[in-house]
């Protein structure tokens, strides 16, 4: 970012394409994942079981049921307010906030980004 307005860097977020703000969605890996994998960081996606470090929810653990890549949140189970009528709604919470304790590698791409990211 090229100014150090925070208004045009909060609007320069708002604006950016969809796969920049992809990219902005990652979270700290656990330090048994980090020694088993030799990745610090790595990209949020349901199915992943996280544990969240900061705010109101913090030590709450469960599994990535969504994420939002427009609005830059991920949804966990189990982490869910009332709304007026009653029923609960997901809590949004924000991948910086959390680490990542189970990654889903199930699918041969996340493995291929292990391996590149390692360096083997």
């Amino acid at each position: 970012m090229v100014s150090s307005k925070p208004s045009k860097q909060r609007l320069l977020l708002i604006k950016a394409p969809i796969n920049v703000k992809r990219k902005l969605l990652i979270a700290k890996l656990s330090d048994e994942l980090i020694s088993k994998y030799g990745v610090k960081r790595f990209s949020v996606r349901a199915g992943d079981t996280v544990k969240i470090v900061r705010g109101d929810w913090v030590g709450h653990e469960g599994k990535v049921v969504k994420v939002d890549v427009e609005g830059g949140r991920i949804h966990v189970e189990g982490v869910t307010i009332k709304k007026a009528d009653g029923t609960p709604v997901y809590y949004p919470v924000h991948p910086s906030k959390v680490v990542i304790t189970k990654l889903d590698v199930s699918d041969k791409w996340r493995e291929k980004i292990i391996k590149r990211r390692k360096g083997g």
